[in-house]
């Protein structure tokens, strides 16, 4: 199969992303093992950088739709292998979420017997948010209303996109070397996670929202695994990081990026 190491490498990657990403999410609402947000944060920043070390010389570790947009767009990657990326990252995150649905679901299922929760009402969404992101409360009361959570979407999918070229591209003479960048990407990611989650979890990929949703999906929580019935999950966290990523991909390569070549050439003369 040819780039048949690109396949795996976005498979893996984001395998491993979901699997400790949303699993610690898991733990955290099973077993209450957290007690801020920045632990969580925290984790998915480590196996991000995790992640990226393992699977980088493999596929240049995207694990995000959004990531491989922007990479199409500022003519870093071929746009023939953009399908193939989406599908690695959308089937990696599906078998993530099901190596944690596999992990747990005796938890999953005593913790609903212990809160009398019915899998697949509304009030089941507390355990699906293992898995999907969910920007409402259970009751139906919004906690912000879909504009709202999907502008945090695009400005946390936009720092992040504009944040790997200022640490990865060679005209950014700050950018810390290639052996310790995944760590800078990694803290990026806790940052952003610790900003935006409390409105919507902070998804930032759509792969990492529907894959995970899926799984739920199928495991039993049908509608509840959805945030709404206006379609919420696709605008907000689909085709909102999309848009962020197009966005930040814009700016960089029109405005900081000239700006930072500029600089080099005014030193070097």
């Amino acid at each position: 199969m040819k780039y048949f190491k690109e396949f795996i490498g976005e498979t893996l990657g984001t395998f491993v992303l979901i699997l400790f990403g949303c699993g610690s999410v898991a733990v955290l609402i099973l077993f209450d093992e957290y007690n801020s947000i920045f632990q969580i944060a925290l984790v998915w920043g480590i196996i991000i950088s995790l992640a990226i070390y393992l699977t980088r010389h493999l596929s240049n570790a995207h694990f995000n739709p959004a990531v491989t947009i922007a990479m199409v767009l500022s003519k870093r990657m071929s746009p023939r292998l953009m399908p193939l990326y989406f599908i690695a990252q959308f089937l990696g995150a599906f078998l993530g979420a099901a190596a944690v649905y596999a992990l747990f679901s005796p938890s999953i299922a005593a913790y609903e017997s212990a809160h009398e929760i019915v899998r697949g009402s509304y009030e089941s969404t507390l355990t699906a948010r293992m898995f999907g992101e969910f920007y409402t409360k259970i009751g139906g009361t919004a906690v912000v209303s879909m504009p709202l959570a999907m502008f945090a979407e695009m400005l946390g999918t936009g720092i992040l996109i504009m944040m790997v070229f200022a640490l990865t591209e060679g005209c950014n003479v700050g950018r810390p070397s290639d052996s310790i960048a995944p760590l800078f990407i990694g803290l990026t990611v806790s940052s952003i996670v610790c900003l935006i989650a409390p409105l919507t979890q902070a998804g930032l990929n759509p792969a990492r929202d529907f894959g995970p949703r899926m799984v739920a999906w199928i495991a039993g929580w049908g509608d509840a695994a959805f945030p709404d019935n206006s379609g919420g999950f696709f605008w907000v966290y689909i085709l909102s990081p999309i848009i962020g990523a197009v966005i930040a991909t814009c700016f960089f390569i029109w405005v900081i990026e000239p700006q930072m070549k500029k600089k080099n050439q005014s030193v070097n003369e």
